[in-house]
């Protein structure tokens, strides 16, 4: 299924399916090929919601983690959602716990899956260089176990954003508000139950990280996916989806 983007009241996202919201947040060079998958599999149970994060036309005072929450409450706002369970990827993870630690009573449940928030070696511990094309194919291979998996178009996406000066200044000022903003005081207060999907082979957030997550955020679960990097649900999306899907209706039963 080709996801539709719509806009509305100046903002951009897709909107599928019918029921429970499953609203869907991606990461610093996250495309919206990363969710087909996702949005295949839980839109016909369930509302799946992704909002294009203005990651790249933010005004650059703004560029950071606090002002992608302020995004992100004024959509829910605008959207009129509640008792949602919100999802989010590397970067998507960080902002879907710095709102749900503001608004709480918003957030039924919780997946996050190689989130930044404690540690990450963002693109391989360097920042985006432009114009060298080799370099950006051998970043975005390093996101992934297979480097099968990062395709010409995906390699050409992240090639022409960081080709870009504005986006390249916005892409940096919020990689470093991330990697400033450490939540291990914060995380403990979460009270959503919180599934935590791992690749064994993260590079970027490593195996390491997802267990002090698990040990800091009290209602959470871990699982592990073998032969699997920085993005589960694009790598493995049939075991990622599986084990969504269980904790969704695990969850819903108590």
């Amino acid at each position: 299924m080709a996801l539709i983007v719509k806009e509305e009241a100046g903002f951009k996202f897709i909107d599928e399916g019918q029921g429970e919201v499953v609203l869907l947040l991606h990461g610093l060079f996250g495309a919206l090929s990363n969710w087909e998958g996702v949005v295949n599999r839980f839109s016909k149970n369930y509302r799946v919601i992704i909002p294009m994060l203005p990651i790249y036309e933010m005004p650059i005072k703004e560029a950071g983690l606090e002002g992608l929450r302020k995004f992100l409450e004024e959509f829910v706002a605008m959207k009129k959602l509640d008792n949602m369970m919100i999802m989010g990827n590397s970067l998507g993870g960080h902002i879907a716990l710095v709102y749900t630690l503001k608004n709480p009573d918003k957030v039924k449940k919780l997946i996050l899956t190689g989130s930044s928030g404690l540690f990450e070696d963002g693109m391989g511990g360097s920042y985006p260089k432009r114009g060298n094309y080799e370099y950006i194919k051998e970043r975005v291979a390093y996101t992934f176990y297979d480097p099968a998996v990062a395709t010409k178009e995906l390699v050409d996406e992240v090639f022409e954003t960081t080709n870009s000066i504005p986006k390249c200044l916005r892409i940096v000022a919020i990689a470093k508000s991330a990697q400033r903003h450490n939540m291990a005081n914060d995380i403990p207060n979460i009270k959503a139950p919180t599934l935590l999907v791992w690749g064994l082979n993260d590079t970027i957030t490593p195996p390491a990280v997802a267990h002090e997550f698990n040990r800091l955020i009290p209602n959470s679960t871990l699982r592990f996916l073998d032969k699997c990097c920085h993005a589960p649900m694009m790598e493995h999306p049939e075991k990622f989806n599986a084990l969504v899907e269980n904790f969704l209706a695990a969850q819903s039963i108590k």
